[in-house]
């Protein structure tokens, strides 16, 4: 156990070098990294939000506003489908609560309009691979030709869920677009998303980004009658009367049927108007949405259309000429920030659904300064408890434990660095744990080395027994503790398993540097000196 190849040596020892190569850089500043030789390691470890500050938001989808939503468009789809040729009469199409529903006149129809209507039930599957199916939809039609579909439980909770995962991807892309440092984005039970950006100096804008749902549409604006006008009318069928972010607001009258949606756009940037020289938003379509707003700006010459977001009239330009180009500018009362924000909303894509605060917390770097100071202390504190006891308890064999212990704080810390790790408050209170525990092993170590050499064993063979006897129990003492980190990061969040990760992390390193580096120190001291006696 005492013996040792070179290579193993060699391993061994530029093992630890490694993490004091890579821990290094968190105690440097940016400047001094950026003079260093591009061979050496330059990364620093990602602080969580509880040290450095940020911004805490927990959204809820609103299930009602997306309810409303997805049957408004299920009234469209309805009366597409019943205005096919030839068409089926009806009346009394609308929303009644959580459904939408039709009558339809002639009841010697109503089995044509049941079987036109039955793919709007809309199947869903209940797993990516290929579970049960179930309808979005049912679909109720009554011998007096009324047509009702509401939604089904397990298609609503089917719906939600397929709705949070895709507010995931686009909070995350929006997150990105801003340049906060490792957020972190995920969800909280059925109906819930947790954001966490470190960092974050303005929480106001990132919660402005990230609520807002950025549906972007074209609708044609109605000339008939002025928005004015159709507030204090009845508005012709199929168009509704949307305000403007003016300040006071304008009201248009719109064609309620979207020509283009945010879908169709591939890009958008913040540019300035050459002859106002205000900051505006050109915006690019995809080749099927060109081929289309082309189409649209060619068939309505002459005509004003309103540039919408989230049913708010942004811009209503007139269309001068047909725009073939697949790209267009909106423009409008922008500040620099506010366009460059509708830039990032508008390439991140829309949220499914909107998205209300239920939380929010905002955490200033001067607290996180506070949580780092006491994490500081304690550590020391708790270092400086440890290394005294074994010195005191160990003699020369308690250096040699020291050594270890600090191989594996910077073993530690390396590998914290080079997983891109977080490091928060509840990972701190896991490291000086592990500096509690790290000793452990060597204490195994060397109560058995003590029992042995009381047996009549001579110095090296009883160091040798010690290791050897000592190593299942030390094995099993931390396969146990990893198997509670592991159940602690799959069945925790946020920073329970910040905690989880760096406690499994120590065990690993505790492992190798109280027993493997401790051992290989041994080994050499004992090739060295040659000892009679043992020194514990």
């Amino acid at each position: 156990m005492l013996y040792f190849a070179r290579w193993k040596i060699a391993v061994v020892l530029l093992t630890v070098l490694a993490g004091i190569v890579t821990t290094l850089p968190n105690f440097l500043s940016s400047k001094t990294l950026e003079s260093w030789p591009d061979f050496l390691p330059k990364s620093q470890m990602v602080l969580g939000l509880d040290l450095q500050g940020g911004a805490y938001l927990l959204y809820e989808v609103d299930r009602e506003d997306y309810i409303q939503k997805r049957l408004k468009t299920l009234v469209g789809d309805i009366r597409g489908a019943l205005r096919e040729q030839p068409r089926i009469g009806y009346t009394g199409l609308g929303i009644q609560g959580q459904a939408a529903q039709v009558r339809i006149r002639d009841t010697d129809r109503i089995d044509e309009a049941r079987e036109r209507l039955a793919d709007l039930v809309n199947p869903l599957v209940n797993s990516v691979f290929g579970g049960q199916q179930v309808n979005e939809f049912e679909l109720n039609v009554s011998d007096d030709g009324l047509v009702r579909f509401s939604y089904t439980s397990d298609g609503l909770d089917q719906r939600m869920a397929s709705i949070v995962q895709q507010s995931i991807e686009v909070i995350r892309r929006r997150v990105d677009e801003i340049g906060t440092t490792e957020p972190n984005i995920q969800r909280q039970g059925t109906d819930r998303i947790l954001v966490e950006a470190p960092g974050e100096s303005d929480p106001e804008r990132l919660k402005a980004l990230v609520g807002q749902t950025a549906q972007l549409t074209f609708h044609m604006v109605d000339t008939s009658m002025s928005g004015q006008q159709a507030l204090q009318a009845r508005p012709p069928v199929g168009t509704m009367v949307l305000y403007s972010v003016d300040d006071p607001p304008i009201p248009y009258l719109v064609e309620e049927s979207p020509l283009l949606s945010g879908e169709d756009l591939v890009d958008a940037q913040v540019s300035f108007d050459q002859n106002s020289n205000e900051p505006v938003v050109n915006f690019r379509f995809n080749t099927s949405g060109a081929r289309k707003f082309g189409l649209v700006t060619q068939q309505n010459v002459g005509k004003p259309f309103a540039i919408v977001l989230d049913e708010e009239v942004i811009s209503a330009p007139v269309i001068r000429e047909p725009i073939t180009g697949g790209s267009g500018q909106i423009s409008g009362s922008f500040t620099v920030d506010g366009a460059n924000d509708l830039a990032v909303l508008l390439r991140a894509g829309a949220l499914p659904a909107k998205l209300t605060v239920i939380e929010e917390r905002s955490i200033g770097p001067g607290l996180g300064a506070d949580s780092i100071e006491a994490g500081k202390l304690a550590s020391i504190i708790a270092l400086a408890a440890v290394v005294t006891f074994m010195i005191a308890a160990y003699g020369r064999f308690g250096v040699i434990a020291n050594i270890a212990l600090f191989a594996n704080i910077f073993l530690i810390f390396g590998a914290l660095t080079v997983l891109g790790a977080t490091l928060t408050l509840p990972g701190v209170a896991g490291i000086v744990l592990t500096i509690g525990m790290a000793v452990d092993a060597n204490v195994l170590i060397y109560e058995r080395i003590r029992e042995e050499n009381r047996a009549g064993r001579s110095a090296v063979s009883a160091i040798d027994a010690g290791y050897s006897r000592a190593l299942g129990t030390i094995l099993d003492a931390n396969i146990t503790t990893l198997i509670a980190a592991v159940i602690l990061f799959q069945l925790g969040s946020g920073p329970v398993k910040g905690f989880a990760v760096t406690l499994a992390i120590g065990i690993f390193t505790t492992v190798f540097s109280a027993f493997t580096f401790s051992r290989l120190l041994i080994a050499l001291w004992v090739r060295r000196r040659r000892p009679s006696k043992l020194p514990i």
